[in-house]
């Protein structure tokens, strides 16, 4: 990798400002486990609290725009350093962005006045992202990669529906928000996941690398690209549910078909690699459900969706957190045993939210809050294993 940065300056940072995986992998993972531990709190009754909205839509909001975008923000200031060569943001730049990001936290939690402020702050984390991730995209032709800057733009178009909800006392337009944000982060996953899992699973087992078959990628992405839309635009509320089922069915088996051709069972003596390719099943599993869901009263929407909240975000993100972080940081690509544990405890909470609810309904609530304990387990134990792999300098020396 080309010497892009100037280690005398890097040295007088602190290093945990020195990329942006580094506070907001380090932040975002932790706070997960707060914002689950006070819904879990609030749903048993134990807490009461008023955050900005409503409880319930705080916890939906906080989720997706809190945790899970700022992994995809640290992720992607990141690997755009990679990408372009150029050296992405650090030091007073990411100390700005990150205490955004926090001030949008306890906005939101504390219920800040007036509500225009709040929306402020929170609205400024993701288009300042992309405005520092188009930077040096453009600056070196890198254009393939700059279909990432409009994802971050429409992903914060979907925070904005989600706040007017509020703003305008319409529960169903924070919802369309929210179930719009959901989708296009599912497409962003399988983007990725088609990028980096087999590129992964080669060098991780010694193995050849399954090329793509362009049918297939096209047809598979298409599909994923054709839901989001019909979603975003408010189409599905006026197609019949057959049809939405027929769409979602034909998706689910085309993801399906794509994973399944990258070879899972070489991968199951590497924590790095099957976690990853569990993270990717629950894409197929969790929008075939959805589309179940359109057909039968059996399975709900919202477990259904719950298979790409905590199935595939929760495992993909913990999956690559824990990859990312040793690697940026100068370490082998090894976990430890208590990084494995993590691993099958995301899992674990993914299975019982999803299937154990499905199974035994009568029990939703009890294996909410298992699930709920594992999620804090699994990321519980990221927090505390990698707090010195992410505040600390490079294992090997170099900057970064």
């Amino acid at each position: 990798m080309m010497q892009i940065l100037d280690a005398e300056k890097e040295e007088r940072l602190a290093p945990i400002f020195r990329l942006a995986f580094r506070p907001l992998f380090l932040l975002g993972g932790l706070f997960s486990c707060i914002a689950i531990l006070l819904w879990g709190a609030a749903l048993s009754g134990s807490i009461e609290f008023a955050p900005y909205g409503n409880i319930l839509f705080w916890h939906s909001h906080e989720m997706l725009f809190g945790f899970v975008s700022a992994i995809i923000v640290g992720f992607l200031l990141t690997a755009v350093q990679n990408w372009t060569g150029l050296p992405s943001i650090r030091g007073k730049k990411l100390v700005i962005l990150t205490s955004l990001w926090l001030a949008a936290r306890a906005a939101m939690l504390f219920s800040v006045s007036p509500s225009w402020l709040v929306i402020a702050i929170d609205l400024l984390f993701l288009p300042l992202s992309g405005y520092w991730l188009a930077k040096p995209i453009i600056a070196t032709g890198q254009m393939r990669n700059l279909f990432f800057v409009p994802i971050l733009v429409l992903l914060s178009a979907m925070n904005l529906i989600m706040h007017l909800g509020i703003v305008l006392a319409m529960p169903s337009l924070y919802q369309h928000g929210f179930l719009s944000a959901i989708w296009l982060i599912t497409l962003l996953m399988s983007v990725l996941g088609g990028r980096v899992i087999p590129f992964f699973t080669a060098n991780g087992t010694k193995t050849r690398k399954v090329e793509p078959l362009p049918w297939l990628e096209n047809a598979t992405l298409g599909s994923t690209w054709c839901i989001f839309a019909v979603y975003v635009s408010g189409l599905i509320y006026y197609m019949p549910n057959w049809l939405i089922a027929s769409l979602l069915l034909v998706c689910s088996l085309l993801q399906a078909i794509r994973v399944g051709r990258w070879k899972i069972q070489q991968t199951l003596s590497v924590p790095l690699l099957w976690s990853l390719h569990v993270a990717y099943w629950f894409i197929p599993i969790g929008i075939g459900l959805i589309g179940i869901s359109y057909l039968s009263d059996q399975i709900t929407l919202s477990t259904a969706f719950h298979a790409l909240t905590v199935g595939a975000m929760g495992n993909m993100i913990l999956s690559m957190m824990a990859r990312v972080s040793l690697g940026h940081t100068g370490r082998q690509l090894m976990v430890k045993s208590m990084i494995i544990a993590a691993f099958v405890a995301i899992l674990v909470a993914a299975l019982i939210r999803v299937f154990a609810i499905i199974f035994y309904p009568e029990l939703s609530f009890s294996f909410i809050v298992i699930s709920m304990i594992a999620w804090c387990v699994a990321y519980g134990l990221f927090t505390l294993i990698y707090f010195p792999v992410l505040t600390q300098p490079r294992a090997d020396g170099r900057p970064g």
